[in-house]
């Protein structure tokens, strides 16, 4: 890890007022707000980073330590994970190898599956009524056992669109409960038609 800032980091407007760009994502029709806003004033770096969740390897990884009934699937090299508490759109879920890796380091045998998985998972949550489009994102800084998230966008709410969805999903109410618990299950089960195991 760096301990001197990049040279793309010292060009930045570190302590200065950044002005909104008049096409910036404030201007979208998909954006969830509205009203005074400002970008805030970028700090200065934390050079080098703090280490990430399960940074050291599986032994301090909380992902690694979970027992296959807490996933919603299972099978020899995947888990498929969900969130106890219901979200906003009407299904969020974590693609995650059962090995402690992450993108850059993920055997040559898992990377080759990664798209397949994304498909099958994909597919099992279009399997829902009114689903238009699943969404797969991956940021990865909050902890270092490799995560994908697949968030399901709701059929008809353009508004909802692109790559604001998870802002929306922070504002919509949330999805009541045994509607959660119930589209688990569905997932779980629609995974399972083909190979490895439904936990709910």
């Amino acid at each position: 890890m760096s301990i001197e800032p990049s040279e793309y980091v010292k060009r930045l407007p570190i302590g200065e007022r950044i002005p909104f760009p008049a096409e910036g994502i404030p201007f979208w029709e998909v954006f969830p707000y509205e009203g005074e806003l400002q970008i805030k004033v970028l700090e200065q770096p934390t050079l080098p980073e703090p280490p990430r969740h399960g940074e050291a390897g599986p032994q301090d990884c909380d992902t690694c330590k979970r027992a296959d009934a807490e996933f919603l699937w299972t099978d020899e090299h995947w888990r498929l994970g969900g969130f106890p508490e219901p979200a906003a759109v009407p299904a969020m879920v974590l693609l995650q190898p059962r090995g402690h890796y992450d993108l850059h380091d993920l055997p040559p045998e898992r990377a080759a599956e990664l798209g397949a998985m994304l498909q099958r998972v994909e597919r099992a949550v279009m399997s829902l009524e009114g689903i238009a489009r699943v969404h797969v994102n991956r940021w990865g800084d909050g902890g270092a056992h490799l995560h994908m998230f697949l968030i399901a966008r709701p059929e008809g709410m353009m508004q909802l669109r692109g790559t604001c969805l998870p802002l929306w999903d922070d504002v919509l109410p949330k999805v009541p409960e045994v509607v959660w618990t119930e589209t688990s299950h569905r997932i779980a089960q629609a995974m399972a038609t083909d190979g490895g195991i439904a936990h709910c």
